[in-house]
């Protein structure tokens, strides 16, 4: 009994996390397509998200110039329930961009964002710039992620070219971690990683 329980909550966890990520926002100029994986208890389960999104930076910038790549996301909104089973929160959610060639990482900052129930925070990590924020987010909620300014530094020549992190699964750009009541109110916890794919050019900058 116990184990047929336990399948039980794992199905209904791998089904309820594909709900979760598919918010969109008809106002975005892009859109980011994920492909992801969610893992409970020892099983997985593959799906795809979208998430719209707006990205500005200049068109030229002179060598050893500054250069601000600025990223919007759209806001989504988590569902209350799925399957039946009531979506408690979304938590954990880290997104990452790279430092794109030809420039040199400054800073970054975070501006705005709503509904996220802590506070984001934004830092470079190797040659990628995460966002992470720890939640929860609540079940039935409608968020908005923070906007994000990457101010680099130009090299002496090329191009500056703005991408979303994450090349495969076991390379992810964006992770996330789904709660849910399971069956028999069972607390279920399905961790996802996602990619890109295909991976949008979100900004180009000319050296020059």
């Amino acid at each position: 009994m116990k184990l047929a329980t336990r399948r039980l909550a794992t199905i209904t966890a791998l089904a309820v996390v594909p709900v979760l990520t598919l918010g969109t926002a008809a106002s975005a100029t892009q859109t980011a397509m994920y492909k992801c994986q969610a893992t409970a208890v020892g099983q997985t389960a593959d799906f795809t998200l979208n998430q719209d999104l707006d990205a500005s930076a200049p068109a030229t910038v002179a060598a050893g110039g500054a250069v601000a790549v600025v990223i919007d996301p759209a806001s989504n909104q988590i569902p209350g329930s799925a399957g039946g089973y009531t979506i408690k929160n979304v938590q954990d959610l880290s997104l990452n961009i790279p430092v794109p060639a030809n420039a040199t990482f400054v800073s970054a900052t975070l501006v705005g964002g709503s509904g996220l129930n802590s506070t984001p925070t934004v830092a470079l990590s190797g040659s990628n710039v995460v966002l992470s924020v720890p939640g929860p987010v609540n079940g039935g909620s409608t968020f908005e992620l923070p906007t994000i300014t990457l101010n680099l530094t130009a090299g002496g020549s090329g191009t500056i070219t703005s991408q979303l992190g994450g090349t495969s699964l076991d390379d992810p750009g964006l992770t996330v971690t789904a709660n849910v009541n399971g069956p028999l109110g069972i607390p279920i916890s399905a961790p996802a990683k996602c990619y890109p794919d295909p991976n949008p050019t979100l900004t180009t900058t000319t050296i020059g």
